[in-house]
């Protein structure tokens, strides 16, 4: 069966087979927004398990306080599970039995269904949610050593995760619920199974691991088995939801050649769609590949035709660029799994690694910029300040200017050479990322280096570094001019060595009053922007600088980076047409539900209303608690926003 509204898309032309049934629905209409043609075709039926015995005696025991903890695997089985208890015992009774014993939850689904029901969920499994992570989440919050554990099962058992429960100590109690069987009406995977092979099925959407059993069967039971696997490995895109899937994929020998950064449908569909000219190029080779959705490309496949740079040289763009500050951080896994091995000064300064993480990230967001992976206090280090970062407290340098003698023992920087390991950071970054894809160098801003070494670090109000500048208005010079010739050195290799574009961080500038920032600091800005390469787009940015906005784009910068705290197109307005602008969402909107996220993204975008020079990022940097998911989700928004109006 075909279904599926036709409309212009990504997908158009394409014809689709989805072997999902209880979501086949929504699954086709994903595929249709996208301008595809779904072949529906589903390959699974879930079939409660009547007259259920177990599922009572589940619930008698649990009444009776004889589990620790129970083990919810998915949201279908966790409401066929209280359908069949409820037809001998109330509700009220076994949910408040419920509520006593630890609960454990492999994903969203039955998350959703158990708080749905007023139940507390103590552990839930991170993506992708196999049993792998099950089992780390279990062993992290609720270690099982001598306690009774029941595990409402679907499908079929899982006997490698029973067994790693009982080898962990638990006394298991197994709970189905339902099982798996083939389709009562077999006409429509035949009828997908014939079009397949005769070559006219360009992808197939895999989204369980039972689907590719029951495909292959239905398969071999006409004889077309051989055939099938031909057409999957030579003609068909194979898209499989997530890992568990792959790993039955692999396990029938059959080819990979998608998988997306999430196990939900909406993202299969969303990276075929993005991807759908490269997989289909690449189909020959059988890759596996794990999805990250992708940046912009330019149509002319050059570096400076991107769209980020265009936005930057305040040229229009058909689609509004995205980056975020911070987008390489704490929020994502990969970084904490490799912060869990090395110093953050030795992240810094390990070239491979910042690498790493810079690439990562970039990729995985599907960004039109990458920015490198550094810190901007890394150039106090070789004139003369001693620099550590301690555990819980940020930052500190051990030998802070104090008074105007000590300016004295602030080195010059003539040599780049100190900082060559960021540079080679620079060079590895740009050989890993796409030629089409810009990067991005950055350094402090000097009144921001000038507080750090004058505090001694992090400070609220930086009375030292006021009282400094206005006791001794020559030493604060002096101090500032070694930081702006020490930052231009710092910033015109990272261009040399590959860099795009260059962003100042003025990160505490909006401790200053408008007439303090005028003596004190435009004059450094300005001179600082001016010995930076011309033909290098400069990004100013600073935190809390509403009273200041004019002042820094009069010192200088291409692009003048907006906080939260402001409007965005009445701010706009203010700077002229003769900047571009970024920003401006909060980042703690982000740790919200994207039903929050989406209308402000929304709000930024309609002020900005197309107009040339706008690239969209946060009010600062991401904070550590941030979920990718609503990351990726903003990306994919802003993206899409400005084609879909």
């Amino acid at each position: 069966m075909t279904s599926g509204v036709k409309v212009s898309g990504p997908l158009q032309g394409m014809k689709v087979a989805a072997l999902e049934a209880r979501m086949a629905g929504s699954i086709a209409d994903l595929i249709a927004k996208q301008g595809g043609e779904t072949i529906e075709a589903p390959a699974l039926r879930e079939v409660p398990i009547g007259d259920n015995p177990a599922a009572i005696a589940f619930a008698e025991t649990l009444i009776a306080g004889e589990f620790d903890v129970v083990v919810f695997l998915t949201g279908v089985g966790t409401r066929y599970l209280a359908q069949e208890i409820e037809t001998k015992i109330a509700r009220d009774v076994w949910i408040e039995a419920l509520r006593k014993t630890k609960i454990v939850a492999r994903g969203p689904k039955p998350v959703a269904v158990l708080r749905e029901w007023g139940i507390k969920v103590d552990v839930v499994a991170p993506e992708p949610n196999t049993f792998h992570e099950l089992l780390d989440a279990i062993d992290s919050k609720t270690p099982v050593a001598g306690l009774r554990v029941a595990v409402q099962e679907y499908g079929k058992t899982n006997p490698e995760f029973i067994d790693a429960l009982i080898s962990r100590g638990a006394t298991v109690r197994r709970v189905p619920v339902y099982r798996w069987a083939l389709p009562e009406d077999l006409a429509p995977l035949k009828k997908a199974i014939g079009a397949m092979i005769a070559g006219e099925v360009d992808a197939v959407l895999i989204t369980s691991a039972q689907q590719v059993v029951h495909l292959l069967e239905v398969a071999a039971e006409d004889g077309r088995e051989a055939l099938l696997r031909q057409a999957l490995a030579q003609k068909i895109i194979v898209a499989s939801i997530g890992p568990t899937t792959t790993a039955t994929l692999r396990e029938y020998g059959l080819p990979i050649d998608m998988e997306p950064e999430h196990p939900k449908m909406g993202h299969l569909v969303a990276t075929l769609a993005a991807r759908r000219q490269e997989l289909s190029s690449k189909k020959s080779a059988g890759r596996v590949e794990a999805f990250a959705p992708k940046a912009v490309v330019p149509a002319s496949g050059k570096l400076e035709d991107s769209i980020f740079l265009r936005a930057c040289r305040g040229e229009p763009t058909d689609v509004t660029p995205i980056w975020l500050m911070r987008q390489a951080g704490r929020y994502m896994a990969e970084y904490r799994a490799i912060r869990s091995k090395v110093g953050f000064l030795d992240l810094c300064k390990t070239p491979e690694l910042a690498t790493e993480v810079t690439v990562t990230a970039a990729e995985r967001l599907g960004v039109d910029a990458a920015i490198l992976f550094a810190d901007i206090l890394l150039v106090l280090e070789p004139i003369g300040f001693d620099l550590e970062f301690s555990k819980g407290e940020g930052p500190v340098i051990h030998n802070p200017v104090r008074e105007a003698k000590d300016v004295d023992r602030v080195g010059a920087l003539t040599d780049a050479a100190p900082l060559n390991y960021v540079y080679d950071a620079v060079r590895l970054i740009r050989a890993a990322l796409p030629n089409t894809l810009p990067l991005i160098g950055f350094a402090g801003a000097p009144f921001t280096l000038a507080c750090y070494a004058i505090e001694g670090g992090a400070s609220r109000h930086y009375e030292r570094a006021k009282v400094f500048m206005h006791k001794d208005e020559g030493a604060w010079n002096a101090l500032m001019s070694r930081l702006v010739d020490a930052t231009v050195l710092y910033l015109t290799a990272q261009a040399e060595a590959g860099a795009q574009t260059l962003q100042l961080f003025d990160s505490w500038v909006g401790t200053l009053s408008p007439d303090d920032y005028r003596r004190f600091v435009q004059p450094h800005m300005r001179r600082l922007f001016q010995e930076l390469p011309d033909e290098v787009p400069t990004i100013h940015f600073g935190t809390d600088t509403n009273s200041l906005l004019e002042l820094q784009r009069d010192a200088g910068g291409d692009v003048i980076g907006l906080d939260w705290r402001v409007e965005f197109g009445k701010t706009w307005d203010r700077l002229g047409d003769d900047v571009s602008v970024q920003g401006n969402l909060d980042p703690a909107l982000l740790l919200a539900p994207f039903s929050e996220i989406e209308p402000a993204a929304k709000s930024i975008l309609d002020q900005a209303n197309g107009r040339p020079g706008h690239i969209f990022n946060l009010g600062h940097g991401i904070l550590p608690q941030t979920p990718v998911d609503n990351v990726l989700a903003l990306i994919d928004f802003v993206h899409g926003y400005r084609s879909n109006r």
